[in-house]
């Protein structure tokens, strides 16, 4: 689809007619406005991420894009929520992540871990520190690893990584993945 198409079909599931560019004031999404978040695999690898978010940003949606922040942030529109992941060591990923977006972060923005052991708590622990995200962003999430349904890892139990969060003090959010409570965690286009 190209960008006008996929605008066209946003502003049809959210009811609207096409819309003359709007005030869009960068702000707490409270629900009186329309949502629209990007993800799926890595949107930024997809070079109509950046005209699609400031179309719909000028058409008053508030946009959020999920990243797994291998790739630069700067890029996308000031009015976009960034949720950008901050691989862990266990991921096998550690080494991903790209700097200069911290540099980008904003207060409307969030960092996300996903945790599979103490020692991906305790990197996501001193990568928060050390970066001082509780004050930069919105909002730091910790969330468990779930059991890999063909076997191939072990999950994190969410009640220890919350003992680990409260044992230590930190002002971060749990973040659980909800329709894998609700599904089957195998389950796929949830």
């Amino acid at each position: 689809m190209t960008v006008e198409e996929v605008v066209g079909r946003v502003e049809e599931l959210a009811g609207r007619v096409a819309m003359a560019p709007a005030q869009n004031t960068r702000g707490r999404y409270n629900g009186s406005e329309s949502l629209v978040e990007l993800t799926g695999g890595e949107p930024l690898l997809q070079e109509e991420i950046y005209p699609l978010a400031e179309r719909l940003v000028a058409a008053g949606y508030t946009v959020m894009i999920e990243t797994s922040g291998e790739r630069f942030i700067g890029r996308l529109p000031q009015a976009v929520v960034k949720i950008v992941d901050v691989k862990c060591p266990d991921s096998g990923e550690a080494d991903t992540f790209e700097m200069r977006n911290l540099r980008e972060l904003t207060r409307e923005d969030e960092v996300k871990f996903v945790i599979s052991s103490r020692r991906d708590y305790e990197f996501a622990r001193e990568f928060t520190r050390e970066h001082g995200l509780v004050e930069k962003v919105r909002q730091v999430l910790f969330s468990p690893v779930f059991d890999d349904p063909a076997g191939k890892w072990k999950g994190l139990e969410a009640r220890s990584l919350v003992e680990w969060i409260l044992q230590d003090g930190l002002s971060v959010r749990l973040g659980l993945q909800l329709h894998k409570f609700v599904w089957d965690p195998a389950t796929k286009g949830v």
